[in-house]
C-alpha cells in the first residue's frame, strides 16, 4: 500500500487536529462535531447547500439538506461553540448526483445516489476544499470505523454496531480520502436513542428530530413522479416471460427489479402467483415480468471498481452486501482487466444493473463496483 506523506493518525491520541465537520443538520452529525472538539481538536463546522432551490421544508421525515437543515446546523455549531459556515455544492451536486441519477434510471439501471454523494461530494469536492484549505480531515455521522495499520496504511471497517454500520455506502472511498476521513460514531456501540439522549445533554436541539429517509433530493419521496417530470411519460407495454403483452406502463425509468407494487397488471398470471419486475429495457420501452424465482442471480459482473487499498490479486472469498440495508451473503470475486466478476455461493434475488455491490473480509471493506450484468440461476439451469 502508498502512504500518503503529512497524513494524519486519525486514530492517535494527538489533539489538535484542524477538522472540519460536515454538518447535515441531523443529529448525528451533531453529536459527531461535539466528539471531536471533545477528543481535543480544532473544529469548523460546515453545512453543504446541495439544493438550487431550497425553498421548501422537509415533510415529516423525508428530505434533507433544506433551509429549515441549515439552520439546525448553525444553532447545533452555535451550542456546540464552533465556527460554522455554509458551502454552496449546489451545481456540483446536480451534475455529479441528482444528474447521474437521472441517466442510470433512464438507461434502466438502479442507481444509489447516496454513495454517489459520498465519493463525488463529501470525500472528493468537500474534502478537496478542506485540504486546501489546511484541514487534515473531514468529520461526517456515518456509523463505519478507520483503522490505520502499523505502516501506516488505512482500512475501512464497519461500524461496531452493526444495527447501524453505514459502510456500505462508504465503500466508494480509496485509501487516499480514508487518510483524512473521521468518524466518531462508529467505534461505540450506542443506540439511536442513546445518541438522542446525548445530543439532549449536549443542549443539542436536534435531539428529537427526526432522521431523514429516501433521497434527499426527492422530498416527497415520490421518486416515479420525480422521473416522470424529467424524463416525460412515455407509454410502453409489460410483457411477461413469453412476450405476452399484460399491461402498460408510462415510462420504464419508473420501475426496478424485483419491484412487485405499482405493476397494474390487468390479469393475474395463469398461476395466481405474483409477478415481480424480471428485465427493464429502455431501447423498446418494455417490462418484463415474471415469477419470483426467475429473480434468482448467480452470478454478476460489475464495473469501476473502487478499492478501500490495494486491488485485490486473483480470485478470492469474501462477503457481499447488495443494499444498504441489506444482509451479507458469501460470494467467490476475481478482478479480471476492469471488471468484477462475482459468483454467489447461494442464489441471490432483487439484483439490478446500478446498484452497488461492496466486499468485504470480515468487517473490513475491501472496495465496491457498480453491477453491470447479472447471470439468472433459471438460465443456468436451463441450459
Amino acid at each position: 500500500m502508498t502512504d500518503f506523506p503529512g497524513a494524519p493518525d486519525l486514530s492517535a491520541p494527538r489533539k489538535g487536529l484542524r477538522v472540519l465537520a460536515a454538518m447535515s443538520g441531523g443529529v448525528d452529525s451533531a453529536v459527531a462535531a461535539a466528539r471531536a472538539v471533545e477528543a481535543g481538536h480544532d473544529v469548523t463546522g460546515v453545512h453543504l447547500a446541495l439544493s438550487a432551490n431550497p425553498q421548501s421544508f422537509r415533510t415529516g421525515a423525508r428530505g434533507c439538506c433544506t433551509i429549515e437543515d441549515s439552520r439546525d446546523a448553525r444553532r447545533a455549531a452555535d451550542v456546540i461553540g464552533i465556527p460554522f459556515y455554509c458551502w454552496d455544492l449546489a451545481e456540483r451536486f446536480r451534475e455529479d448526483v441528482v444528474e447521474d441519477f437521472v441517466a442510470e434510471y433512464e438507461a434502466g439501471r438502479t442507481p444509489n445516489p447516496c454513495l454517489r454523494c459520498n465519493e463525488k461530494i463529501k470525500f472528493a469536492a468537500l474534502l478537496d476544499k478542506a485540504l486546501a484549505l489546511g484541514f487534515d480531515a473531514v468529520c461526517t455521522g456515518h456509523y463505519a470505523t478507520v483503522v490505520v495499520n502499523e505502516d501506516g496504511t488505512r482500512e475501512l471497517h464497519r461500524a461496531s454496531d452493526m444495527a447501524k454500520d453505514q459502510s456500505y455506502v462508504l465503500g466508494v472511498l480509496d485509501e487516499r480520502q480514508l487518510a483524512h476521513a473521521m468518524f466518531p460514531l462508529g467505534d461505540t456501540i450506542t443506540t439511536k436513542d442513546e445518541i438522542r439522549a446525548e445530543a439532549e445533554r449536549r443542549g443539542l436541539a436536534v435531539a428529537k428530530k427526526p432522521d431523514s429517509h429516501d433521497i434527499c433530493f426527492i422530498a416527497d419521496g415520490d421518486t416515479q413522479g420525480f422521473l416522470a417530470k424529467r424524463l416525460g411519460k412515455v407509454e410502453g407495454d409489460i410483457v411477461d416471460e413469453t412476450g405476452a403483452t399484460v399491461g402498460t406502463h408510462e415510462g420504464a425509468y419508473g420501475f426496478t427489479i424485483g419491484q412487485r407494487k405499482g405493476l397494474r397488471i390487468g390479469r393475474p398470471a395463469p398461476d395466481g402467483k405474483p409477478r415481480y419486475v424480471l428485465d427493464i429495457s429502455p431501447v423498446n420501452n418494455t417490462v418484463t415480468v415474471g415469477p419470483v424465482e426467475a429473480l434468482d442471480v448467480s452470478a454478476l459482473t460489475a464495473i469501476k471498481p473502487r478499492w478501500c487499498g490495494v486491488a485485490p490479486a486473483g480470485p478470492g472469498t469474501y462477503t457481499a452486501q447488495l443494499r444498504a440495508h441489506g444482509g451479507e451473503t458469501e460470494v467467490t470475486a476475481e478482478l479480471v482487466g476492469d471488471e468484477l466478476h462475482v459468483r454467489f455461493t447461494e442464489p441471490v434475488r432483487g439484483v439490478a444493473p446500478g446498484q452497488a455491490i461492496v466486499l468485504y473480509d470480515d468487517t473490513r471493506v475491501v472496495g465496491s463496483a457498480t453491477i453491470a450484468t447479472t447471470e439468472r440461476a433459471a438460465a443456468k439451469a436451463g441450459q
